[in-house]
């Protein structure tokens, strides 16, 4: 048994545990079996690349993150809004103000209540619609709305924030998180127990949140996905990176809600 391999079994039972599944339900994901799974988590059998490609699918990060050559961010909510756990060094802390925090929670109760119980929109989906809602708000007003930290992921930009955010909101009550399977394919979905704050978001942030969950909402998470991929503020940023606000003035048909004027001689 290796230091290396036991560090990527504690990173990969970190990531199981975190999306909520048992050994059993990875082996299965992961078409090997449970004593399979726990020998891993172990660190007592090294990982063949194969399966470092399926886990990077499953838990939805990429594989240099897996091993351990690019450490997850941290996020930091404002004091007491979350308890502390227990994680890996990162290279970087991402701090969440509270107005941040609090349209992101109002944003995300809208989102859910508008289109959180249709089949097809799981965690992926979500990502993809906050990430539009917020880059398309920027190019449009040219300040931000949610404000969160978009990672470029295999799957398309993912909120850095997200998983702390919901983990509290879950524990506060405001959602829940149910486990279920989109075409036999698994899926996490989050349901609203609380009506929205709707006097948090003004009239132009609820725009542009029904117009992005009308033109979006009905694709799958693969879907959804693709059409991130073609994206400027996606396409320009290197793998694992953050992507910045400011390459949405680049963007391209049909992806730009902008209309912008030639400069007339």
């Amino acid at each position: 048994m290796s230091k290396n391999d036991k560090e990527l079994g504690q990173r990969i039972r970190g990531l199981r545990e975190r999306i909520g599944i048992s050994q059993g339900e990875l082996a299965k994901k992961l078409g090997r079996s449970r004593p399979k799974v726990s020998q891993i988590e172990a660190g007592q059998t090294t990982v063949s690349t194969v399966e470092l490609m399926k886990l990077s699918e499953i838990f939805n990060v990429n594989v240099s993150s897996l091993l351990g050559l690019e450490k997850e961010p941290e996020v930091i909510l404002p004091k007491g809004e979350t308890k502390g756990r227990k994680k890996i060094k990162p290279q970087i802390r991402i701090s969440v103000p509270q107005k941040n925090l609090e349209k992101f929670k109002e944003v995300l109760l809208y989102l859910l209540s508008r289109v959180g119980s249709k089949p097809n929109v799981g965690e992926t989906v979500i990502y993809k619609l906050l990430y539009f809602i917020d880059f398309n708000y920027y190019e449009l007003y040219e300040e931000q709305l949610i404000g969160a930290t978009y990672q470029k992921n295999k799957h398309g930009p993912t909120p850095i924030e997200f998983k702390k955010i919901v983990d509290k909101m879950i524990e506060d009550e405001d959602i829940v998180k149910i486990k279920s399977n989109y075409f036999n394919f698994p899926q996490r979905k989050y349901l609203p127990l609380r009506e929205p704050d709707l006097s948090k978001l003004t009239s132009a942030e609820r725009e542009i949140v029904d117009r992005v969950l009308r033109q979006l909402s009905d694709m799958n998470a693969a879907q959804i996905s693709d059409y991130s991929h073609n994206d400027v503020p996606w396409l320009t940023t290197e793998d694992g990176g953050i992507i910045d606000y400011e390459s949405v003035f680049y963007r391209t048909p049909p992806y730009s809600v902008r209309q912008y004027s030639e400069d007339i001689p």
